[in-house]
C-alpha cells in the first residue's frame, strides 16, 4: 500500500488530502502538523470588528480525518532525507512513498523595530489584539501598510491589509468615532494593489479617497518605533500600526535539498513537482511556480495547485504519467465588513466590480460553505 505524507494543515494541504484519498481510496494517507486544527484565515479580517470570534474560525480536525482514514502526526518538519522519502519532524521520522508539501510560507520580520507592528495574518492571537486595541482606543492615528519579498515580488499579502483598512473604517464609523481617528496606509509600492490589475488599483485608491484615508507611497520602508512608521519618504505618527510584511518560505527548508526561488520558496513545474526529486510536490504559499508577475500568493491558487500536485503524485504512485496543470487565476473579493469589490484576473482577462454588499455575503457564504467540508 503507497504511503504518502503531507506537511502542512492549510488550505493546500486540506485539499490535497481530499483529492488524494478521492484518487486513491486505499492510498495510507499521514498528515504533519504541529496542530489538528485548520484555521480559516480569510476569516481574521472579521475579527477586529466583531463579525468573528478565534473559535469561528478554529475547525478541529480529529472528525474530518477519521472520516478519510488519515492518520495525523503532531509534530513539525525539520528537515528530508533520502532524496524525500523520508520527513525529518519532531515527532520522529517518517518513510513515505510520495510527499506533498503544503506547509505554507512565513513572513519576513527584519525590519528594524517590527515588534512594534501588529502583524494581522499572522493568527487569531493577532486579530484579537487589533480587536482588544481598538476598543480600547478613545481616537488616534492608525497606520496599515504591507511590503513585498525584493527577491520574489509575488510573495506578498496585500489584498487583507486593504480589507483589515476598510473594515476598520466602516466599524468605526458604526460606532460614531469614525471622525476621532485617522487612517493612513503606507506601502512601498507606488501603484498598491497592481497585482490585481489596474482597475482594481484605481478602485482601491478612490475608496480611500472617499473614505478620508490618508496615503503614503512609493516610500521605502527603514523601520518602526511604538509610535512611528520611519520611511525613506518621511515618518508617520501613529498609535496603532498595522504591518504586513513579504513572505519567504519555510525555516525547516534550510535543513533540506529542497531547491529553493531567490525568495527563498521550494522550486516548482507548472505540475507542481519540485525540481530534481521524485515523487516530491508542493502546492500553495511553500511553492515557487512558474507563471505572470502578478501571480499571487492566494488561498483559492493554492487549492487549485493542490488539486493538480495531488492527481499527479497518485498517477505517478499508480505508474502513470503526471499531465495534471492548474489554471493560474486570481479571484477575491476585497471586503469592507459591509460590502465588498470583486476582483478576478486570469492571463486573458481582468474584471473589477466595483463595492455591493452582495459580495460581502456571497463572501460570508464561501466561507459557510468552504468550512462546512471539514467540520
Amino acid at each position: 500500500m503507497p504511503r504518502i505524507t503531507i506537511v502542512g494543515s492549510g488550505f493546500a494541504a486540506l485539499t490535497a488530502v481530499r483529492a488524494l484519498r478521492k484518487a486513491a481510496p486505499r492510498m495510507a494517507l499521514t498528515l504533519v502538523s504541529p496542530k489538528s486544527e485548520f484555521i480559516y484565515y480569510p476569516g481574521l479580517i472579521w475579527v477586529p470588528t466583531g463579525r468573528r470570534t478565534g473559535d469561528d474560525l478554529r475547525i478541529p480536525l480529529e472528525p474530518f480525518l477519521q472520516r478519510l482514514g488519515v492518520a495525523h502526526v503532531a509534530g513539525e518538519a525539520t528537515g528530508l532525507g533520502d532524496g524525500g522519502r523520508v520527513l525529518e519532524t519532531t515527532a520522529g521520522r517518517i518513510e513515505n512513498d510520495g510527499l506533498l508539501i503544503g506547509s505554507g510560507g512565513r513572513y519576513i520580520q527584519k525590519l528594524p523595530g517590527i515588534e512594534h507592528s501588529i502583524l494581522p495574518c499572522t493568527g487569531i492571537a493577532a486579530a484579537q489584539d487589533i480587536r482588544d486595541r481598538l476598543q480600547a482606543m478613545a481616537g488616534g492615528t492608525i497606520a496599515m501598510g504591507f511590503a513585498g519579498n525584493p527577491q520574489e515580488p509575488a510573495a506578498m499579502r496585500g489584498g487583507p491589509l486593504f480589507e483589515f483598512l476598510f473594515g476598520i473604517d466602516s466599524y468605526l464609523r458604526r460606532q460614531n468615532r469614525r471622525e476621532r481617528f485617522e487612517l493612513v496606509f503606507f506601502t512601498p509600492a507606488e501603484k498598491p494593489g497592481n497585482r490585481l490589475g489596474p482597475k482594481a488599483v484605481e478602485g482601491l485608491l478612490a475608496q480611500m479617497r472617499k473614505r478620508g484615508i490618508r496615503t503614503h507611497l512609493g516610500h521605502k520602508l527603514k523601520g518602526f518605533t511604538h509610535t512611528k512608521v520611519m520611511t525613506e519618504g518621511g515618518e508617520l505618527e501613529a498609535d496603532l500600526i498595522l504591518f504586513i510584511p513579504g513572505m519567504t518560505g519555510s525555516r525547516w527548508f534550510d535543513n533540506t535539498d529542497l531547491p529553493r526561488s531567490a525568495g527563498g520558496f521550494v522550486k516548482a513545474d507548472a505540475r507542481c513537482r519540485v525540481d530534481g526529486l521524485e515523487r516530491v510536490y508542493v502546492a500553495g504559499d511553500a511553492g515557487s511556480f512558474p507563471g505572470p508577475e502578478w501571480m499571487p500568493k492566494q488561498a483559492h491558487l493554492a487549492d487549485l495547485q493542490a488539486k493538480a500536485a495531488a492527481a499527479n503524485l497518485a498517477a505517478e504512485l499508480a505508474g502513470k504519467q503526471p499531465t495534471a496543470t492548474y489554471r493560474v487565476e486570481l479571484l477575491c473579493i476585497v471586503d469592507a465588513d459591509d460590502r465588498g469589490m470583486l476582483v478576478a484576473r486570469n492571463e486573458k482577462h481582468s474584471l473589477v466590480l466595483p463595492a455591493m454588499r452582495l459580495f460581502h455575503w456571497l463572501k460570508r457564504g464561501f466561507e459557510w460553505r468552504y468550512l462546512r467540508q471539514y467540520r
